[in-house]
């Protein structure tokens, strides 16, 4: 069998108050909050990718700034257990910050969709987020 493994790509985006943007999203049948991102498409950079997930996501255009975290185990999807992921997170910042959607939303969702938020980075907690390598960052994140 042929190993797959499947390349994501998530931004860290903090505003001017010290808050965090994360996403809310429901897909596959399930619901789960992580960081702003998604998967890197065959023929496609890293920084292109991510660029292109927060232009698809919320319509708005970041730079990457730097490399924040790469996870250095093996990690399974959740969706696909035959798949291995590599996660990369990136620092990054925009100039589109009144088009960051921020409007309050009930979870969990029960049809398909995403909306994103802000979370103080005091009170941000790994529990928040429902991936390990969301979780890890989290923790990170809480001491910088």
């Amino acid at each position: 069998m042929k190993p797959k493994f499947t390349v994501r790509v998530y931004g860290i985006l903090i505003n001017e108050h010290r808050e965090v943007l994360v996403s809310d999203e429901f897909r596959f049948g399930h619901f789960f909050t992580k960081f702003p991102g998604g998967g890197v498409e065959h023929g496609e950079g890293l920084i292109d990718a991510l660029q292109r997930e927060f232009m698809e996501e919320m319509g708005i255009t970041v730079e990457v700034k730097s490399l924040f975290y790469v996870n250095d185990f093996v990690q399974f999807s959740a969706f696909k257990s035959d798949e291995q992921l590599l996660s990369f997170y990136f620092w990054v910042t925009t100039t589109d910050w009144d088009s960051i959607a921020n409007s309050p939303h009930t979870i969990p969702f029960t049809e398909e969709t995403e909306k994103q938020r802000w979370v103080s980075l005091d009170v941000l907690t790994a529990d928040a987020f429902t991936f390990p390598i969301d979780q890890l960052v989290a923790k990170q994140l809480q001491t910088t």
